[in-house]
């Protein structure tokens, strides 16, 4: 018995992994169709959120029947609940990149991005998808040391976040309020990711040392 059990949670954690492995797909789509006026690509993400809503709603059901028919404790009851967090949060960087294919659909055929902002968003889509295929690998393996290096990479977004503001007051501006609003969002929306990323890794160091490490606001989309 105990041994079909541990299969299971490795099943749970397989099932993270490829959640991970989507909602890096779907970012790295969803930057490129921003990035290339590619509706064809963010009608793709578009449609394949719901795969990932899926992934969630399995990964839960199976974290649910392990609490209550295995009765968990100590390592194993730290896997169970680190996976449903983390499902919520894969999922969430999954809807993260819904937002920005859809913003690149709402102004097709037009570009959302003016080209002086361009870069920044490319350095940042890099980022996040490159975040996000690391926490696959820290689901897969577990490395506590790894799972830190994933807040490097998350600060590195954060800096290209908080110069984008600095960008857009400069009385210089010329692109207007609509492009200035689009900019904000899909700025906050790419942060919002990597923040998501950096929370399951934290997941997976909570699994293996028992202690959650501190970081910075939870707040939803």
């Amino acid at each position: 018995m105990r041994e079909a059990y541990h299969v299971e949670l490795e099943q749970l954690a397989d099932h993270l992994a490829a959640m991970s492995v989507q909602v890096a797909d779907a970012m790295e789509r969803a930057t490129r169709a921003l990035l290339e006026v590619d509706l064809s690509l963010a009608e793709q993400v578009i449609s394949d959120d719901a795969k990932v809503d899926d992934a969630r709603a399995q990964c839960e059901e199976q974290a649910y029947a392990l609490l209550a028919l295995q009765a968990p404790v100590a390592t194993d009851l730290r896997t169970v609940l680190a996976a449903i967090h983390a499902a919520e949060s894969l999922e969430r960087m999954g809807d993260l990149a819904l937002h920005v294919a859809k913003a690149a659909r709402r102004r097709h055929p037009d570009p959302v991005l003016p080209e002086s902002v361009r870069p920044y968003f490319a350095e940042m889509g890099e980022v996040a998808v490159k975040l996000a295929r690391s926490t696959e690998q820290v689901i897969k393996t577990k490395d506590v040391e790894a799972a830190k290096t994933l807040e490097s990479d998350d600060d590195q977004v954060d800096d290209i976040h908080r110069h984008l503001f600095t960008v857009l007051m400069d009385r210089e501006w010329p692109h207007g309020v609509a492009a200035a609003v689009d900019v904000t969002l899909l700025g906050r929306f790419y942060e919002r990711y990597a923040d998501h990323a950096v929370s399951v890794a934290k997941r997976m160091i909570f699994v293996v040392t028992g202690k959650m490490p501190g970081y910075g606001s939870d707040d939803d989309i």
